[in-house]
């Protein structure tokens, strides 16, 4: 059986990291795979993608990495995204790899107007979303956890945008068939925000923003939480879903 990939363009700080582990962990949870039927990649230190034949999908993680620096490393990502969708390779997409295949597919990433997200969120999901498969999985409003400076400002011609925050209007997308991307964390617990906001504090104070009460309003995101183990059933992962 063919493994499924995750795409690694980052790490979690290493505070984080030493605590509750790191991306591939939250996501092969997230999407209940087993440790050994997945392929880890770490393109930000120059891993070699292997061609989508070989996977039976793929997840593109988050980093701290900037889409706009169009890093060697990234834009090659993006190139591999591009052959991919030809394949019609199941992707998913969180964060930096939301705003990544946005990208690969000619839609326009830049800094979020009013700057960074952070915290736990409502997403409401568009009218779109009543037809579309996944977001079955979803209700009409739910929580999820957020942490990001750049968002997509410019879907790809074609995507269809199924859900928004009050500050992001392209929360999740979907490109085709088989791939999908979201902003917000669905692999993230209230734990992992937490340790996010605590990395932020000074930041966000210096930003004008209330750490304090961006912590307190940390909640579970079950919803969201589902979205991954949704997707890795819909796209026939269910023979290594634990």
């Amino acid at each position: 059986m063919k493994p499924v990939l995750i795409i690694r363009t980052g790490r979690a700080p290493e505070p984080i990291r030493a605590r509750h582990g790191d991306f591939p962990h939250w996501f092969r949870l997230g999407a209940g795979l087993h440790p050994q039927q997945l392929r880890i990649v770490d393109v930000a230190v120059g891993e070699a993608l292997p061609p989508p034949h070989e996977v039976a999908g793929a997840i593109i993680t988050g980093s701290a990495a900037m889409v706009t620096t169009r890093e060697s490393w990234s834009e090659r990502t993006a190139g591999w995204i591009r052959d991919a969708m030809d394949a019609e390779l199941p992707l998913f997409g969180v964060c930096y790899g939301h705003q990544l295949m946005a990208h690969a597919l000619g839609g326009r990433v830049d800094y979020l107007p009013g700057g960074r997200e952070i915290g736990t969120q409502t997403i409401e999901l568009t009218a779109l979303a009543a037809r579309d498969p996944l977001a079955a999985a979803l209700s009409a409003s739910f929580r999820a956890h957020t942490t990001h400076e750049q968002s997509v400002l410019e879907p790809p011609a074609g995507a269809m945008v199924l859900a928004r925050s009050a500050r992001d209007p392209h929360q999740l997308l979907r490109y085709g068939p088989h791939a999908v991307s979201a902003q917000f964390h669905p692999e993230f617990n209230a734990e992992v925000m937490r340790a996010y906001i605590r990395r932020k504090h000074a930041d966000l104070r210096r930003e004008g923003a209330d750490p304090r009460e961006i912590f307190g309003a940390v909640a579970a995101t079950p919803t969201a939480r589902r979205l991954l183990r949704h997707f890795s059933r819909d796209h026939r992962w269910t023979a290594i879903v634990g």
